[in-house]
């Protein structure tokens, strides 16, 4: 897989980012990644075991890309299959992204939330922010880096090798447009321990955590940046989630 980015390029962006790194975490918990549903795969959107309906979601995706294995892009599509969208590919692929534009919310003081700006929400607010979500799933486990993927803003990307059994260290480095980025919550384990102490990235966008499955692994990273609106909310979401599957015994 062709390498989009070389990581001898590491330029710290703490500074760029660094109002937003002190604002209050996001409220919104949910995310989105991909799975394997009867030899498909499968847009999750959810949180730990909540899979929730990602069917009606499916006019917020911006974008969707896929690469084969050579890095070259590869012709994909989200297309609505039942109860879940999957992925619609007529070649194989090695690599499948989506983002998705999750729009405004705001809290109020009273504790509801609404899908606007602030400046549409009557009296004091106590959370404001645009979310975005971002998914990345390797459906086979890399042996050249991953590159860096069209429409992910936020996009959590392994230091290679991956190992092939749970419980060994995984190091991934988040880039944020395009460059690694300090003060990324890492949450290794986010669909059976959505609630699990999350590592933080340091200057060089890494951070270290455990493979916790000898399955289906999403690793899920979380950035609150400033506002580019601040009329309209305070701050923005980004997270974003990486995905893969280490290989069980053989039948």
């Amino acid at each position: 897989m062709a390498l989009a980015y070389s990581y001898k390029r590491l330029v710290s962006t703490a500074a760029a980012v660094a109002s937003g790194l002190c604002l209050s975490l996001p409220a919104d918990a949910h995310a989105i990644w991909f799975a394997q549903r009867a030899k498909q795969t499968a847009l999750v959107y959810g949180v730990g075991a909540d899979d929730l309906d990602a069917v009606s979601r499916l006019p917020k995706i911006t974008s969707v890309k896929a690469l084969d294995e050579a890095g070259l892009p590869v012709d994909a599509t989200l297309k609505a299959a039942g109860i879940v969208p999957v992925v619609d590919s007529d070649e194989p692929f090695a690599v499948v992204a989506a983002a998705m534009d999750y729009g405004l919310w705001t809290k109020d003081a009273a504790g509801t939330w609404h899908n606007k700006g602030k400046d549409e929400v009557a009296g004091p607010v106590t959370v404001s922010e645009h979310n975005w979500k971002y998914g990345v799933y390797l459906k086979t486990l890399p042996t050249k880096p991953v590159p860096l993927i069209e429409g992910q803003t936020l996009q959590i990307v392994p230091v290679l090798p991956i190992a092939v059994d749970k419980g060994k260290p995984l190091t991934v480095r988040a880039m944020y447009m395009g460059k690694p980025v300090a003060g990324v919550k890492i949450m290794s384990d986010y669909v059976n321990d959505p609630d699990e102490t999350p590592v933080t990235t340091g200057a060089d966008g890494t951070a270290t955590v455990t493979l916790r499955n000898q399955g289906l692994n999403v690793i899920v990273g979380i950035l609150v940046v400033g506002s580019d609106e601040p009329a309209r909310y305070n701050q923005m979401e980004h997270r974003a989630s990486l995905a893969f599957t280490l290989p069980h015994l053989p039948e």
